[in-house]
């Protein structure tokens, strides 16, 4: 371990991105525990600061996922499941994802949506805490979420369930309270092997790092969205753009809230919801109530 740290924490000019291998060989022992806590923690803040290749990115990915259980659906749904891959450190302002998924799956698209419990520096309601709160069990085997997708059309993960690493690392990513590369880890295992899948980033920074690892990934649909707190969820208080990568090209929607009617504004009461507040909205959206515009 102590080899490959010395490349990626050389300072700003000396530091350098691991090739695949190297990476893998990282990934490697930290889910066998030959990496020391420290090592760990001093990888992580090492690669915050250098930034983070694609090709390390994928590398953990792939090795994570190795050694986690995955989710076996049926071949027509995985045709047409749809990974949401948001941010596990939690929401604090509306989670659409979660009835919109709902939503979807009344109509027959299939969406698996997973999460784990929400880590520093956010430390916001994650959508394990609100699925819990709306009475979804997160406690399944990856056989029950599986059979949720084929029978349901929706299917709720809790990661680190499945991915035990995941639940080893928590402790050292806790102490740290930084964001690090496994935050775009996580949400980008694919447990489910959906053939299509929408992530939300942060910053328009690290968009070229996702459409090249959403290529590599073999995915046969992908989006991205710079949406509200780095989630898949399209703002409405402002206009937005949602990027469609294919294997060749990157193609831009553009998203005008006032298109397709909605109210073209911040509301500062909905910034800090709790989890009830948030399910509270759910329950309400789901119920049809009346004039649901002023519920966002």
């Amino acid at each position: 371990m102590q080899t490959y740290l010395k490349e990626v924490a050389r300072g700003k000019k000396g530091a350098r991105h691991l090739t695949y291998e190297e990476a893998s060989e990282v990934a490697r022992q930290m889910i066998s525990g030959e990496a020391t806590d420290a090592q760990v923690a001093a990888f992580l803040i090492a690669l915050r600061l250098k930034g983070q290749s694609a090709e390390e990115i994928r590398a953990f990915i792939n090795q994570f996922r190795v050694h986690a259980t995955p989710i076996q659906v049926s071949p027509t749904i995985r045709e047409r499941l749809i990974d949401v891959a948001g941010p596990y450190d939690g929401r604090q302002t509306f989670a659409a994802t979660v009835p919109v998924s709902i939503l979807l799956a009344e109509r027959g698209i299939p969406s698996y949506l997973h999460s784990s419990d929400t880590l520093p520096p956010k430390k916001g309601t994650s959508i394990k805490d609100i699925v819990e709160r709306l009475g979804v069990h997160t406690t399944g085997s990856a056989q029950d979420v599986g059979s949720s997708l084929d029978q349901q059309y929706i299917g709720v993960a809790w990661t680190e369930k499945l991915c035990p690493t995941l639940s080893h690392l928590k402790t050292v990513r806790a102490q740290i309270g930084v964001r690090s590369f496994l935050n775009t880890v996580e949400k980008l295992l694919n447990l489910s092997h959906a053939s299509a899948v929408i992530v939300g980033i942060f910053h328009k920074t690290v968009l070229d790092v996702h459409i090249e690892m959403l290529r590599a990934m073999g995915f046969k649909q992908s989006y991205i969205v710079q949406g509200i707190e780095g989630s898949e969820d399209v703002p409405i208080h402002r206009k937005s753009v949602i990027y469609e990568v294919t294997s060749q090209d990157v193609h831009t929607h553009h998203i005008d809230p006032q298109a397709f009617g909605l109210k073209y504004e911040k509301d500062p009461t909905k910034e800090n919801l709790t989890l009830a507040q948030q399910v509270n909205i759910i329950d309400r959206l789901l119920e049809g109530e009346v004039r649901r515009h002023r519920l966002l």
